[in-house]
């Protein structure tokens, strides 16, 4: 059984931070909440204050559970190959874990405060992702769980780590692009840059790591 670290703990009180937020503003939430954002950052979808407090708890639900699922990887791994990153995908899981966090406050933070406009921190927010996963992408080992899993990356070891590395610098210079633009375009506008914008970057390690592969394969 692994020991939990000062890792653990900094994610802990993180992983909590929004828990306590909800309950600190609970009791001045309106009745009618709203429940769900459409494109353009507005509320299309309204609900009851509890039923806005059971959809939040399942942000700390993925994240708690995604972080430990990260931490004990090399214990389920079938090829053991997690072993050899293993402080990566540490640093994957807490990352995420201030993700879900900034995220789940954000939507609590506008629903408190209804003329703020939630895709003007969301969608920026989405973007620094991308820059922190381009980041762990240099440094991720081939394996089943994380990464650009292709048939093509799972199966070439010198396809995996080019197509990472091109990963990490696409993801970290498109995850800025997507960040600044989104912050700086007019209100409703950031859509039009945020959507064609990560499909771009999702699917460029996709389409090189096939062409890789041509390139590559037997004669």
């Amino acid at each position: 059984m692994k020991k939990f670290s000062l890792l653990d703990v900094a994610a802990l009180l993180i992983w909590l931070l929004p828990i306590g937020y909800l309950l600190w503003v609970y009791g001045s939430l309106p009745a009618i909440v709203p429940m769900h954002y459409g494109a353009d950052g507005r509320p299309n979808r309204y609900g009851s204050k509890s039923e806005f407090l059971v959809m939040q708890m399942i942000f700390p639900l993925i994240s708690g559970g995604t972080y430990f699922l990260l931490k004990f990887l090399p214990s389920i791994d079938p090829k053991k190959q997690v072993k050899y990153g293993e402080q990566t995908f540490q640093k994957l899981g807490f990352g995420l874990v201030i993700f879900m966090a900034a995220i789940s406050i954000s939507i609590t933070f506008a629903t408190i405060n209804q003329s703020f406009r939630i895709d003007k921190l969301l969608l920026p927010l989405i973007g620094l992702l991308f820059v922190f996963l381009g980041n762990i992408m240099y440094s991720i080992k081939p394996n089943y769980f994380a990464g650009v899993r292709t048939p093509w990356t799972l199966e070439d070891e010198g396809n995996w780590r080019a197509t990472h590395h091109l990963t990490g610098k696409v993801w970290v210079i498109g995850g800025l692009i997507i960040t600044i633009a989104t912050l700086a375009l007019p209100e409703g506008m950031g859509v039009y840059v945020f959507l064609p914008g990560i499909l771009i970057i999702s699917f460029i390690p996709i389409f090189y790591s096939y062409i890789y592969f041509k390139k590559h394969q037997p004669k």
